[in-house]
Order: structure tokens, then sequence, then C-alpha cells
């Protein structure tokens, strides 16, 4: 998996191990799907001495190398640099952006997906000695799975086969035809008008994208509607000056007008399109598994129900990843297959602890956060305080000349214990870690303030923050401490 290292660990008395007897299968552990939830596990169950197949139907890698992280990122980079050439801050340096070519940049992408697909996947399960199997696997049974009809056995199962787009129940959708993340990161041309239905992180960032390689972009619905209202704002602002239409509304049919498409909205707005981009949410992919068979049961979302353990009504089948309905992103889902292959091969009672769980979104400027938001802080009941700091007072931020965006912290009202961290800011996503280490291990706002940060970095502008809890720091000097 792109950025997630799991090393090797050796065997010793402080670590579980997994009688390898195969007595009662073909396997230890089988992995329906291969992944971050697939290779954590499988990696994790390699290296305490069971035998491993990944089951595997299409591409290895699963949603982050193939259709999600890798290739989304990629593509937002070149738009980034796109756009940066045509409407930089420094009028004293002149640049041209010219025209952009999409086939070369997909070209670009597409490299990179089959490179990182290569190093990271296939040639991981070589170095680790568990198998990938190709086809299609269904439970025949609670014990038992089938692999294109062939029978196969074992210990403990593991369906972690992801998610994919949802797409809503929309009159009109099916016959207008739409986009979804993954498809209109394969346009070969691209649409003058793109309407975009959901202002999540998918919604987000793909408008985004599809913006700055030149397409007019309306988005319905709220932007970042899980994030803090002030920085929400910021993207709101951010997305007006760049020409991105957002209509606060819902989508409740979409019309076929001629050649054109019209999708509707609640409050009766009509807007005109060449596509339709949908990105409203994942699905879990468990449609042609046969789970009944196996006993395993579904939630009422749809996602593979498991418990704290990440096991299912089955207790010889567990479930990690996107399928579960977990925070989507593929850190997580490799820290589940860990445990989840733990719990299931060591007899653990591992559970998963999501305390200052980061969340990147990859529009410029990032909006990243970590821990609780304000208004989950007081729903939880805690007595809260919580200072915003714009980046118009943080030194980096006037050096580069861009100043949108600002930095909020949320801490319990009477110890100044850090509950949240959240930033609209170039470097965002690098900023939110010094945020994670403060909620993970306890810091306070005293800790940030006092704690030596570098000047004419972003990060120091976590330290601002925590100081204004102290006064004002539009009253200090640059560098002063």
């Amino acid at each position: 998996m792109p950025g997630v290292q799991i090393p090797v660990e050796p065997m010793t008395s402080d670590h579980p191990s997994v009688v390898t007897s195969n007595s009662d299968g073909d396997y230890d552990l089988a992995v329906i799907g291969s992944g971050g939830a697939a290779f954590g596990a499988a990696i994790r169950a390699t290296n305490l001495g069971a035998r491993v197949a990944v089951i595997e139907r299409a591409s290895v890698g699963g949603t982050c190398v193939n259709v999600g992280c890798v290739p989304s990122k990629t593509l937002l980079a070149g738009a980034d640099a796109f756009h940066t050439a045509a409407s930089h801050p420094f009028p004293g340096l002149p640049t041209e952006a010219g025209s952009a070519n999409l086939g070369a940049l997909l070209g670009q992408k597409d490299e990179l997906v089959g490179r990182l697909r290569q190093a990271k996947y296939v040639d991981v399960a070589t170095a680790y000695g568990f198998e990938i199997l190709h086809g299609q696997a269904r439970f025949a049974g609670p014990d038992t799975l089938e692999v294109d009809g062939r029978a196969l056995r074992a210990r403990s199962y593991l369906v972690a086969t992801g998610a994919e787009p949802k797409v809503p129940d929309l009159p009109g959708l099916a016959e207008a035809g739409h986009l979804t993340s993954t498809t209109a990161m394969e346009l070969a041309e691209l649409p003058a008008r793109v309407v975009t239905i959901g202002g999540g992180f998918v919604g987000m960032e793909q408008s985004q994208l599809l913006s700055r390689l030149g397409a007019k972009v309306t988005v319905v619905g709220r932007l970042a509607p899980r994030a803090e209202p002030e920085l929400a704002a910021w993207m709101g602002r951010v997305f007006a000056d760049e020409g991105i239409q957002v209509v606060a509304s819902r989508a409740v049919a979409v019309e076929l007008d001629c050649a054109e498409r019209v999708v509707v909205c609640a409050e009766g707005t009509r807007l005109v399109a060449d596509a339709i981009l949908v990105a409203v949410g994942r699905s879990p992919r468990v449609g042609d598994l046969n789970l009944d068979a196996a006993g395993v049961k579904l939630d009422e979302t749809g996602f593979v129900a498991v418990d704290e353990e990440l096991r299912t009504s089955n207790p010889r089948v567990l479930a990690a990843g996107d399928v579960t309905g977990a925070p989507q992103y593929v850190y997580v889902a490799a820290a589940q297959g860990n445990l989840a292959a733990e719990n299931a091969l060591a007899d653990a009672r591992r559970r998963m602890d999501y305390t200052g769980l980061p969340s990147v979104i990859f529009t410029d400027p990032v909006l990243a956060g970590a821990g609780m938001t304000e208004a989950e802080a007081r729903a939880a009941g805690h007595d809260v305080a919580s200072r915003v700091l714009e980046l118009e007072n943080v030194p980096r931020a006037l050096a580069n000349r861009d100043t949108r965006g600002a930095i909020k912290l949320v801490a319990l009202a009477d110890t100044g214990k850090v509950l949240g961290v959240h930033a609209v800011a170039e470097g965002a996503g690098d900023l939110i870690l010094a945020g994670v280490y403060a909620i993970r291990f306890g810091l306070t706002v005293d800790d940030l303030a006092d704690t030596w940060a570098p000047y004419l970095t972003m990060s120091e502008g976590l330290k601002l923050v925590a100081q204004s809890f102290r006064g004002d720091v539009k009253k200090l000097s640059c560098c002063a401490a």
C-alpha cells in the first residue's frame, strides 16, 4: 500500500503466534480482496507463520492504488501545477500555462498506477510468500469458499472486498448517464460543463480538478459537511474565487433536453450539464459473495456487520476495510486487516483505537483534520474551548502570498487537553500529523504553545493557534515565543 509501511516483525515471546496446522483446510487464512485491508492482513498472517491465500477477481491492489488515492492525487497535482502556471501570486514572474494535454496527463497517471501496483502489491506478495489466486470468490457454506467453482477451505476467512461509488436513485439519472470518481479519471476529453452531485471529499477534489483543467463546474450539495463550519466556509470562498458554483441544495431528478442533461434541484434550480459527476458516498462490494450461505449478516446500511474485534456473525469469518463501513482511508483498512489477522489466527482480542484519526481532502488549499470537531466534542458531553487562527497571522502564509484558510484547535476548557486540530492551508495534510500526536498522547494547548516550532513553516501555525488561548497573537513579533 503506498504510504503504508508494515515491517516484518520478528517472532518473539512478546508476539502472538499461530498454530500452523492446515488439517482443517487448504489455508490458515483466505482473504477475499487485494487492497489495503487484504494486504495488511496477509502480511501480518504471514509474519505469524500462517499459510495465506489472497483472492482477487480483478486488478490486484484494490481501490487506493488503482482507482483511488494514487491516480486522483497525481491528477490533482498536475491540475494544481497547471493552475499555478496561469494564476500565481507573483506578478513579477510571468508564466504561460498553454493548453492542457489530457491524454498525456492520463498517461502519466496510468504509468504511476502500474508501477506502484507492481512494487507495493505484486512484489510484496512475492516477498512475503503468500499466494494470490485470481477468480471470483463466493461462499458455498459457513466454512467453504468457491473460487471460480473450485472449493477452497481455510481455518479463517477475511472479507476485504472494499467499496465502490454509490449511485443515487434519482429519476432520469440512468437514462442521462453519469460519471463516478473512477470513470471521471479516465476521460479522454474534458466536458465543457459538469454538475457534481455531492460536496464531500470526492466531490470537492474532483470538482476542483475538472475546473482547473478547464471545465465549468457546479456542485450541488453542502461543501465539506463534516468539517468545522469556519473551514467549510473558507472552502466555499476558494471555490467561488475559482469560478466553481456551489448550490447548497439536493438533486431530485435529471432530465434530458436534446443532447443536454439538466439536474433539477429541490428548490427548483435547473442546472444544464454536458456531464454529471456522482459523488454521494460509497457502497460495499458484497453482491457476489453469497454471504447468506456463510451466515454473515449485513448492517442496516448494507455493509458487513462486525463487532469491535472485526468478527462477523460467523465465528470463522472476519471483515476489514471499506466493506465494513469503517472510515474509508487506506491506513484504516491496513490497520484493520492487521488486527483482524491477529484476532483470527493468534487467539487475540484486539480492538481498533481511532483516537486522533486524521482525514485529508486534497483540494487546494488542503482541508485536513484530526480528532473531534467542536460540535462532536460538545455532543460527547465535553466542556470545550476553541480558537480559530486565520492564515493572515501565519508568517509562512504571508511569505507564500497565500493566506487562504485558517487553523482551528479544540480543547477541554478546564485542562486544555487537545481534542481536535483542523486546518485549511497549503500543506495542511502534513501539518495535521502534529495534531494527531497531540491528541494521541494527551498534550495540552500549553504543551503546544511552549514547544519548539520552526519559523516560516506552516506547522508554526499550530503553535500560534495554541498561543491564542493565552492572548492576541497579532501582538507578537514575527518569531517571538
